[in-house]
């Protein structure tokens, strides 16, 4: 009981540190972080600028509530609340991975990185429209699977900056370690939902025999 509680203290933490960090896009001068390996005429660009922007201000909101959704209590004893974060989550969600689609084509590290990134986008979009279309059709337990990898997507984010420092040094140089986390920061994540999912679906199972 006490690991759980660890686990989800220090999942909740991660989701909140990592969805508060686009702040310090905001208030740091135009070439901070990965903005710093653009070229200048990118960074002029007004679109490309109204995209990543809109991307990492609502991803980070989305990543910083979308945890939420996932606290029994919270979903039993306070349902309204519950309902009013998801559907901040799914604009947020669906606002930054479209856009995030859009920036992902010029992503850092040429073809590789940005079918990754726009491929992520693009799942993101996919389940976070599934999961709504689901409760809208009051499909409970269908929708709770798809937001578990709707979250799952959107949890890259974090999963990217836990990568990053483990990849740079194995494999030698930065760029080499974009490439691969465009990738490795969502994919497995999915497969984490899928054994999330198929477990809850035993447990039900389980009791309804």
């Amino acid at each position: 009981m006490m690991a759980s509680k660890a686990c989800w203290v220090l999942f909740a933490a991660l989701c909140l540190a990592v969805g508060l960090y686009p702040g310090s896009y905001f208030l740091a001068a135009s070439n901070f972080g990965i903005r710093g390996l653009k070229s200048s005429a990118l960074l002029a660009d007004p679109v490309w600028n109204a995209a990543f922007y809109t991307h990492i201000a609502l991803g980070g909101l989305a990543l910083a509530i979308g945890w939420t959704q996932f606290v029994e209590r919270l979903r039993l004893k306070r349902p309204g609340a519950h309902r009013l974060l998801g559907k901040l989550y799914v604009g947020a969600a669906l606002l930054s991975g479209l856009s995030g689609a859009y920036v992902g084509f010029f992503a850092t590290g040429g073809v590789i990185a940005a079918s990754g990134f726009v491929s992520l986008g693009l799942v993101w979009l996919y389940t976070t429209v599934s999961a709504y279309r689901l409760i809208r059709s009051r499909r409970i337990e269908e929708h709770r699977l798809m937001m578990t990898y709707s979250y799952a997507a959107c949890f890259g984010a974090v999963t990217l900056r836990l990568w990053m420092p483990i990849l740079i040094p194995t494999l030698g140089d930065f760029m080499s370690a974009y490439r691969t986390v465009a990738w490795l920061c969502w994919v497995p994540n999915l497969g984490v939902a899928y054994l999330i999912s198929r477990r809850r679906l035993q447990a039900r199972e389980l009791v309804a025999s």
